[in-house]
């Protein structure tokens, strides 16, 4: 008896244990395998069953994606990081117990995509992207095209949420002609998820781009574009379904079609109370919806919805921030100070911790995000009954500083135009001239000619004997002397014919003497003429820039005044004053 009692009791233990170890063929792994990982964007319970299922092979490969799988799974359900992290470690534990091969390389990058979705979820942007650029090498090194163009869509969500709106597009557009070109390897409904979450995720980019700089209109045309097409793919996929749709009444919103956002939003409210899910985000973006159209009290009662389901499930937490924002607005155009600083405190609170986390994470790929408008708005409007006497110090402080600093400034300014005129004065006292000078000094500087002389081949050397050259500056000087060069057709043409020779000539020796052309070395000695005559005639200083302009041949004060100031650094007046303190 006691023989038979044993027996049976073996034999039932051999049962139940054959029950839960067993071997997957490839093919039932493989199809497990695919509903396990298409059913997380459509019905997460459905997922867990097939992960179960396949944890239960004896299977190492096996066992290493279901602990992968079900790591995400756990922190996407339950938000549950402490047991998704385990799970994730355990699957890289049965990993190193498969031999070197081309599917542990797949695994391998299966699971480093698996923990970036879980980073992902927990706001770990960085690390999240290091998994994933990991992973895509590894798919790579596998040839593993289909896993790529997985990497490709969650890396362009990464540079989404960092705020690089123009790279998350070319991303997402490079790989939709990729997964096109890439059909014949994927199942009918892969494929068909595949493209719904990757025209969602544009069509967010688009969305985002443009509450980035809110100016070119076509990015909202874009984002309907993309959101219409991720519904259609996404016919029986019901959470990406739902999202786009999501996305697409928030496009009509930040259009201004009140009446279409209003319908989508009505008809998503239902859907999502009975399928448990976005609920939160449907009752956030009606909320904005009233406020926009200034119905308040409707407002209210959404956004107060949204605090509720928050403090409930702890999930949507952009949502509950950005209704304690809008709360806070609608208390205070109603007056009512304590509500309105009630939230705004709560606003800011939960604002700083979450900016605080996500600037952290994204530091790696922009810069360090300064409080937002937001911020500012809702401190201000907190502080605004309380402050005002402080806000008044302020003002006063600010315009007192700036009348200290344009104090400093002017006497900084008056200074250095004293330096500068003294300087102007010394230079203009022991001044020898300029064509004196070259007169009994040989150049050897390279010549350029003047551009306006139509007359020069730039093809030819042109020379000049010594003699003729110096006739000329000889020449020159004297009409210096005369003050020929302050009439107003004091030009190339006239100069050449005064002297006696051509402009290509003239140009020559300007060039090779002054290395300057011909206007140059003509503005040059109105300038130095003007400046004389204000250092040593009391009266030449009182003219208007105008009149001083006119006087030395120049036919407005405007090009005068520009060529006054590259050569001194100060205006005609500023001159002038200087010269009389």
């Amino acid at each position: 008896m006691r023989t038979t009692l044993y027996f049976l009791l073996l034999f039932f233990t051999h049962v139940v244990f054959s029950q839960n170890k067993f071997t997957l063929t490839d093919k039932e792994y493989q199809e497990l395998h695919i509903k396990a990982r298409l059913l997380i964007n459509s019905n997460l319970d459905s997922s867990f069953i097939y992960v179960n299922k396949i944890e239960k092979s004896n299977n190492n490969l096996h066992k290493s994606f279901a602990y992968g799988i079900k790591s995400y799974l756990y922190q996407l359900k339950e938000g549950d990081s402490i047991k998704s992290k385990q799970l994730y470690k355990q699957a890289f534990t049965y990993l190193d117990k498969i031999p070197t091969s081309n599917d542990k390389t797949k695994l391998n990058a299966y699971l480093l995509n698996y923990g970036g979705l879980a980073e992902w979820k927990r706001k770990n942007l960085r690390t999240a992207l290091l998994r994933y650029e990991e992973g895509k090498k590894l798919s790579e090194k596998a040839n593993d095209l289909k896993q790529i163009i997985k990497f490709n869509r969650n890396i362009s969500s990464i540079y989404l949420d960092a705020g690089n709106f123009d790279l998350a597009i070319k991303v997402s557009r490079e790989n939709d002609v990729v997964t096109d070109k890439a059909e014949y390897l994927f199942e009918v409904d892969e494929f068909y998820s595949i493209k719904s979450l990757l025209y969602l995720n544009l069509g967010s980019c688009y969305k985002k781009h443009f509450l980035f700089n809110q100016k070119n209109k076509i990015d909202l045309d874009s984002a309907v574009y993309y959101f219409k097409k991720s519904v259609v793919f996404a016919k029986y996929i019901e959470i990406t379904r739902t999202n786009a749709q999501i996305g697409l009444a928030n496009v009509y919103l930040l259009k201004k079609d009140y009446k279409t956002a209003q319908e989508y939003y009505n008809k998503l409210l239902i859907e999502t109370k009975n399928k448990g899910y976005n609920y939160s985000v449907v009752n956030y973006s009606i909320g904005e919806l009233y406020y926009k159209k200034n119905e308040f009290d409707k407002a209210l009662v959404y956004f107060k919805k949204v605090d509720s389901i928050y403090k409930i499930d702890n999930e949507n937490l952009e949502e509950f921030i950005y209704s304690n924002y809008f709360q806070a607005k609608i208390y205070a155009s109603k007056k009512d100070y304590d509500n309105a600083s009630k939230y705004s405190k709560l606003y800011l609170e939960e604002y700083k911790k979450n900016e605080l986390k996500l600037n952290k994470e994204i530091s790696g790929v922009n810069n360090i995000l300064s409080f937002s408008d937001l911020n500012k708005e809702m401190i201000d409007l907190q502080k605004k009954h309380k402050n005002e006497n402080l806000f008044k110090y302020f003002i006063l402080l600010f315009f007192f500083s700036i009348f200290i600093f344009l104090i400093i400034k002017n006497q900084v300014d008056k200074n250095k135009a004293n330096r500068r005129v003294k300087e102007l004065i010394e230079e203009f006292t022991n001044k020898e001239s300029d064509l004196y000078k070259n007169l009994n000094t040989p150049s050897n500087n390279e010549v350029k000619i003047d551009s306006d002389d139509k007359s020069v081949d730039s093809k030819n050397i042109l020379v000049l004997d010594e003699e003729k050259e110096k006739e000329i500056l000889i020449k020159l000087n004297i009409l210096e002397e005369k003050l020929e060069y302050i009439k107003e057709d004091y030009t190339q043409q006239y100069v050449a014919k005064k002297i006696k020779t051509n402009t290509t000539y003239l140009s020559y020796v300007i060039n090779k003497n002054f290395q300057k052309t011909f206007s140059e070395y003509s503005n040059g000695l109105k300038i130095n003429y003007v400046i004389n005559q204000m250092i040593i005639n009391p009266t030449y200083r009182k003219y208007s820039t105008q009149a001083i302009a006119e006087s030395v041949g120049f036919k407005n004060a405007s090009s005068f005044t520009k060529s006054f100031n590259k050569r001194t650094g100060l205006t005609p007046v500023q001159f002038a004053k200087s010269i009389k303190l």
